[in-house]
């Protein structure tokens, strides 16, 4: 290294410092987001399994509601607010008809742990999903 040189690497990694920092952080923001919709995926999912063998809608609300959050705490996914819309309007067709139970789940996920300033600190992130009820089962409605 020559007496011009000296110091060129501390200034280099000043200018590009804040710019890995940056990338970094992108790169996690993105990661949780990625994971969250994958957690939420899977919520829904179990969500609208449970609720699909109920016989009834009362009952098939709560198992939803249950299920979701024994799967969010499974996934050790923190909503804020958690939102969970269970539509059981097929449950009054009558047997022998097709029918379905539809589950969706909208969650705030927090991002300030990774958030820099200017980027955002939450972001929604949602799913929906459906199971059939079984045709010839016996249901109220």
């Amino acid at each position: 290294m020559t007496h011009t040189q000296r110091g060129s690497v501390t200034i280099e990694l000043a200018i590009l410092a804040p710019s890995l920092l940056l990338l970094a952080s992108l790169a996690m923001i993105v990661g949780r987001i990625s994971l969250a919709s994958a957690a939420i995926d899977a919520t829904a999912y179990s969500a609208a399994r449970a609720a699909s063998l109920a016989r009834d809608p009362a009952t098939a609300r709560s198992r939803a509601e249950a299920s979701a959050h024994d799967t969010l705490q499974a996934q050790d996914l923190h909503c804020s607010p958690l939102l969970i819309d269970v539509n059981t309007d097929q449950f009054s067709r009558d047997v022998g008809e097709p029918a379905s139970v539809t589950v969706t789940i909208e969650c705030r996920v927090s991002l300030t742990d990774f958030a820099m300033p200017g980027m955002p600190t939450s972001r929604w992130v949602n799913a929906r999903y459906s199971s059939p009820l079984d045709q010839f089962r016996s249901r109220a409605g």
